[in-house]
């Protein structure tokens, strides 16, 4: 049978201590509680503050739970919630639009694909559940980026690696493509991350008018495309995709945007 690490029970341990009964705790009162020497327990305190699992109030000193423990929990919520509320939005989408749909969310500096409608076609297609797509290229990450402040900032501290001669790198030139997203809202990638590939995407709100996510449909380039005007999109997928997206905004409370 594998060992526990005895420094990772320690820090679950705190962190249960933490969330429940008063909330802040001194250093004494969780070494104390845990059994743990001083020195011991504030060598964890220090690393779980660091990675923004607790945070220390500058006038008491006392610790709490931090905000990235709290947002990783709203986000687990929020993605099982999320994929739930868009089951039969998405299978619409699917139909009417004819290619295939894409729900997408924030996680490790990229999206992470939670839901996948095939293209309602006999084409051969491989299930994407779980895949990554960069936030900086694809029509999913670019909404991502520009309604969430958190993906905004990854982002840009990102290495934008150009993945065809269409991807934009320039951090200027990817601030007003982010500008124009929140303008039109939705996001286009015509072959920037994939030739012969256009998507389009657009944001999904919670209750809290908080964006937790992207649905979007990516298929071939002349089906996704206007035949008449290169590079730009069918008037009536972006419209369809819009109107999935504040669909599911509003079973989770969202509203209309």
């Amino acid at each position: 049978m594998a060992r526990n690490i005895q420094s990772l029970e320690r820090a679950a341990a705190m962190l249960r201590l933490l969330a429940g009964g008063e909330r802040r705790l001194g250093l004494s009162d969780i070494a104390s509680s845990l059994g743990l020497a001083k020195g011991t327990a504030h060598g964890i305190l220090r690393t779980l503050q660091q990675e923004g699992f607790v945070e220390q109030d500058d006038t008491s000193g006392r610790y709490q739970l931090g905000a990235e423990l709290l947002r990783l929990g709203t986000t687990y919520l929020d993605v099982h919630e999320l994929r739930a509320r868009a089951l039969v939005w998405t299978d619409d989408l699917a139909r009417s639009s004819g290619e295939s749909v894409y729900l997408g969310v924030l996680h490790q500096h990229g999206v992470l694909i939670v839901h996948h409608v095939f293209r309602p076609d006999d084409s051969r297609q491989v299930l994407e559940i779980g895949a990554m797509q960069p936030l900086h290229s694809t029509a999913l990450g670019k909404v991502l980026a520009a309604y969430d402040p958190v993906a905004h900032s990854e982002a840009l501290e990102a290495d934008r690696k150009p993945f065809t001669d269409r991807t934009v790198s320039e951090a200027a030139d990817f601030e007003h493509i982010l500008d124009l997203t929140r303008a039109r809202g939705y996001a286009a990638d015509v072959e920037e991350t994939w030739e012969g590939v256009a998507s389009v995407a657009a944001p999904i709100h919670d209750r809290r008018r908080m964006p937790v996510g992207a649905v979007g449909i990516a298929g071939a380039v002349e089906r996704v495309c206007r035949p008449d005007e290169p590079g730009a999109l069918r008037p009536e997928l972006i419209a369809a995709v819009r109107d999935c997206a504040r669909s599911v905004s509003r079973d989770l409370g969202g509203g209309r945007f």
